[in-house]
């Protein structure tokens, strides 16, 4: 279906947002950290990416802003998946160029349903 690049730096994380996203028909592809999620989107030009904040090195809002300003990367949406919950990181989240925003724990049905939203535009 769609190619989704996962962004996070938990294993346990990440390994239910590959389920989920499997379950559905998308190719899943994982990168551990922010840095790693900017060279990925540049390489392999996911179709959406679900881009965790609270990571070592550059954070998800970093990542964030520097793939969503990139020539190259600009047009492929990012949504954010961050248990930081306070309206400010929303709204830090949608300045930086997320297309959405969802808080962990992650219900799998709202990922989905975002993820479609994304993919359809």
């Amino acid at each position: 279906m769609a190619r989704i690049l996962v962004v996070d730096d938990s294993p346990a994380e990440t390994r239910q947002f590959v389920m989920a996203l499997a379950r559905h028909g998308h190719e899943v592809l994982t990168a551990l950290c922010g840095s790693e999620g900017i060279d990925m989107a540049s390489s392999e030009q996911p179709d959406v990416i679900l881009m965790d904040v609270v990571m070592p090195g550059i954070n998800g809002f970093q990542a964030t802003r520097q793939i969503t300003k990139s020539k190259g990367t600009s047009h492929i949406p990012v949504i954010i998946v961050s248990s930081k919950s306070q309206d400010a990181d929303r709204i830090w989240g949608e300045r930086q160029g997320a297309y959405g925003y969802i808080t962990k724990p992650v219900d799998d049905r709202l990922l989905i349903a975002t993820v479609n939203e994304a993919l359809s535009g």
